[in-house]
């Protein structure tokens, strides 16, 4: 298993851009909640609050994708630098213009442009490794080992900020966010040698080839309904807890659910898989939608616990699948902007997931809640069936394997 991650590891510059791109992204975990801390502190309202969050996180869903095609055409190094300084200043305003009372439209539109501003580390973290190495088997594991990251930054970002924003001062926590998201993404940006070239397409160079939508949008609509699935199990687990007389039990579930993502992550990226990633997908949405379906029918906080930790053992095999596929079939100059595709596709099935999980609980309690996860992941198994049996091949060359320059 050590001999999988270490090979990767010990390409030049490759530990270092990684570890930079685990502190860069901590903000994807802290900011939303780290406004709602925030907002509410100042103003007393949660409504406000989550509103606010939720024009951060809009901006963030919509405007990804652009940031995503901007990197392609002119480079890791230059766009992420300047959406780094933008959304650290962006933030401070939010900061400023909750602090001293500004008028809520200022608010609004300050956590819209932290929000737009947010950089795509996670994408271009993944594109990077596409570039740096040559085999698909070492792909899949540098994938895995961003997918056990990805679940550090969301077990660690949530109770950093709080802690934070409740123990030391409100501001604390979203400026923790901004110090990670500045610093951690104009570190990453300033490590050229790795960085794959800027894929610039003009009358010289022909046009930009197309994306593979018939592969692309399966896999955008299961990302979705993962989202869906991860939105609605949140919000319903928290009410589970609550229901029991013991909210506080909700924080440790979800972190067993996580756990038992993180652990089959890493055991993910030390297999040498026969399946290729299609099939792989495939399987893992009918992991997720097994493990929800005994969850309506759990009455017990520790035997929920068990049933979470077990049922999380599909999440990362599956999100790597996804990640496995989209760099497999997307053109070389758009890997980018496809995987940003992928990243938005599933932050924006949260919210719808958690609404309707909400109301539900609302009108028939937690247990029947989960049903609207279980429903999410169904969909997803039927999503996935809908991939062509014979993928596309990327309309232009393969650049990684060329060796990246030694930093």
């Amino acid at each position: 298993m050590l001999t999988s991650y270490s090979r990767v590891l010990g390409r030049p510059g490759a530990l270092r851009f990684s570890l930079t791109g685990m502190f860069a992204r901590l903000p994807i975990s802290m900011v939303g909640l780290g406004i709602v801390l925030l907002v509410q502190s100042s103003t007393g309202s949660y409504g406000l609050a989550g509103a606010v969050s939720a024009a951060y996180m809009l901006a963030n869903a919509l405007l990804a994708i652009a940031q995503g095609r901007l990197v392609d055409r002119l480079g890791q190094g230059p766009v992420l630098s300047t959406v780094s300084v933008v959304f650290g200043v962006a933030l401070v305003l939010l900061i400023w213009s909750v602090r001293a009372d500004w008028p809520v439209a200022a608010t609004y539109a300050a956590a819209a442009l932290a929000g737009a501003s947010l950089p795509q580390i996670g994408s271009c973290v993944r594109a990077r490794w596409s570039h740096v190495l040559e085999a698909p088997a070492e792909v899949q594991t540098a994938y895995a080992l961003e997918a056990v990251v990805d679940e550090v930054c969301f077990i660690l970002g949530p109770i950093l900020v709080t802690v934070l924003a409740t123990s030391v001062h409100p501001v604390a926590g979203l400026g923790s966010a901004l110090v990670f998201g500045v610093v951690g993404g104009l570190a990453f940006a300033a490590q050229r040698g790795t960085e794959p070239p800027p894929q610039r397409h003009d009358r010289a160079t022909g046009r930009r080839p197309g994306l593979p939508w018939r592969t692309v949008v399966p896999l955008v609509a299961v990302s979705f309904l993962l989202g869906v699935l991860f939105g609605a199990a949140e919000v319903t687990t928290i009410a589970f807890a609550d229901e029991r007389g013991n909210r506080a039990w909700a924080g440790a579930l979800l972190a067993l659910w996580a756990l038992g993502s993180l652990v089959s992550g890493v055991i993910t990226g030390a297999v040498i898989w026969r399946a290729g990633p299609a099939t792989r997908l495939k399987w893992g949405a009918l992991a997720m939608a097994a493990a929800m379906a005994p969850l309506p029918f759990i009455g017990s906080l520790p035997l929920m616990g068990v049933v979470l930790l077990i049922g999380g053992a599909a999440i990362a095999p599956t999100m790597v699948a996804t990640m496995s596929l989209t760099e497999a079939t997307v053109p070389r100059s758009r890997l980018t902007e496809g995987m940003s595709v992928m990243q938005t596709g599933l932050i924006a099935g949260v919210a719808p997931g958690a609404t309707l999980s909400g109301i539900v609980v609302d009108a028939s309690g937690a247990s029947a809640a989960y049903l609207v996860s279980a429903a999410a992941g169904l969909l997803a198994v039927l999503a996935a069936q809908t991939l062509p049996r014979r993928l596309p091949v990327p309309a232009d060359p393969v650049t990684s394997g060329a060796g990246p320059a030694a930093p």
